[in-house]
C-alpha cells in the first residue's frame, strides 16, 4: 500500500529492470490529474535514476537537483498516456551522481536527460532510510497505487519589469508548506521547492516573451523544446518570493531562445537556457 507521503510528488509507478547501473521503470499520469506540466516528465527520468543511485548505496545518501546539461522535448505527456522510463548511471558514489535517461510514449522518445549531476546529500537529512528501502522494494514488485497523484497548481507570477518581447522580470510565490501536497513527499524532512517547478515557471515567462517576439505565435502553444545548461545552485524553502528573470538571445523562424535567471534576495540560485516552439513544431 502506497503511504501517505509517497502521493503528492513521485513519478515512479513501478521499477521494472535495476542492474549494472541501468534501470526501467513506468509511470501513469492520472487521467484526473488537473495539471501535469512538461518539466514533470524530466523529473519522472530523474526520480528513477535517484531510486538506482540511493540503491546502489544502500539508501544512506540521496541526489539533489544540481546540474543538467540538456532536456530535450519531443512529445508532451497527456492525462492518461504511460510513460516508460530508462536511465543510466555513469557514476555513483557519496558525492554525486552522473547519469542520463528518457521517456517513452507508446513506444516513440517523448524526453531526453543528457548528463545530468546531482551531489549526493545524507538521506536522514531529507527522509527516513528504512521507509525509502521499503518504498524501493515496493516498487520492484507490485508497484505504487495507481491514480494518486492530483496535480500541481500553477505558478504564482507576478510581473516586475517588462520590455516587450526582449525582458521579462516577475515574482514568484512559493507556497507554504501546507498550501500544497508536495513538500510530503519532496522531502517529509526538509521540504524543497522542486526545481522542475521552478522551471516551470520560468517555461511559462518564456512563452510570453517569446509571443511576443513572435507575431501571430499562440502563447498558450508554445512549448519547450530545449533546455541546457541548467543550474540550480541551492534550496528554495516554502514561502519564498523568488524574483524571475527571462531574456530573449535569438529567434530564428518559429523558435525562441531565451536565457533564465532565478534569484534569492539577489542571490542567484538558478541559471539555464530554454528553446521555444509552437507545439506543433516539437521534433519527433
Amino acid at each position: 500500500m502506497t503511504s501517505e507521503r509517497f502521493r503528492a510528488f513521485s513519478f515512479v509507478d513501478r521499477i521494472t529492470r535495476c542492474s549494472d547501473r541501468h534501470i526501467e521503470g513506468q509511470y501513469t499520469v492520472p487521467a484526473s490529474a488537473s495539471r501535469f506540466p512538461a518539466s514533470l516528465m524530466a523529473e519522472a527520468v530523474g526520480q528513477l535514476a535517484a531510486w538506482a543511485a540511493m540503491a546502489e548505496l544502500d539508501f544512506a545518501w540521496r541526489p539533489v537537483a544540481g546540474i543538467a546539461a540538456e532536456t530535450r522535448y519531443h512529445r508532451i505527456a497527456e492525462p492518461g498516456q504511460t510513460l516508460t522510463l530508462e536511465a543510466d548511471l555513469a557514476r555513483c558514489d557519496a558525492d554525486a551522481v552522473a547519469y542520463s535517461g528518457r521517456a517513452l510514449i507508446d513506444g516513440v522518445c517523448a524526453l531526453e536527460l543528457v548528463d545530468c549531476v546531482g551531489p549526493m546529500l545524507p538521506m536522514g537529512e531529507f527522509d527516513a532510510p528504512d521507509a525509502m528501502r521499503a518504498d524501493f522494494a515496493m516498487l520492484c514488485a507490485a508497484g505504487a497505487e495507481a491514480g494518486r497523484f492530483t496535480g500541481v497548481p500553477a505558478p504564482r507570477l507576478v510581473p516586475i519589469e517588462r520590455d516587450a518581447g526582449r525582458r521579462l522580470r516577475a515574482r514568484l510565490q512559493v507556497p507554504g508548506r501546507d498550501e500544497v501536497a508536495y513538500f510530503a513527499d519532496h522531502f517529509p524532512r526538509r521540504p524543497v521547492f522542486p526545481g522542475t517547478l521552478l522551471l516551470d515557471a520560468m517555461a511559462a515567462l518564456s512563452a510570453e516573451v517569446a509571443r511576443e517576439a513572435m507575431p501571430g505565435q499562440d502563447g498558450s502553444a508554445l512549448m519547450p523544446s530545449r533546455v541546457s545548461n541548467v543550474k540550480i545552485r541551492s534550496f528554495t524553502t516554502p514561502g519564498t518570493a523568488l524574483e524571475l528573470e527571462i531574456e530573449l538571445l535569438a529567434v530564428e523562424g518559429e523558435r525562441a531562445q531565451l536565457k533564465l535567471a532565478a534569484r534569492n534576495d539577489g542571490k542567484t540560485i538558478a541559471t539555464g537556457r530554454i528553446e521555444m516552439v509552437p507545439a506543433a513544431k516539437l521534433p519527433r
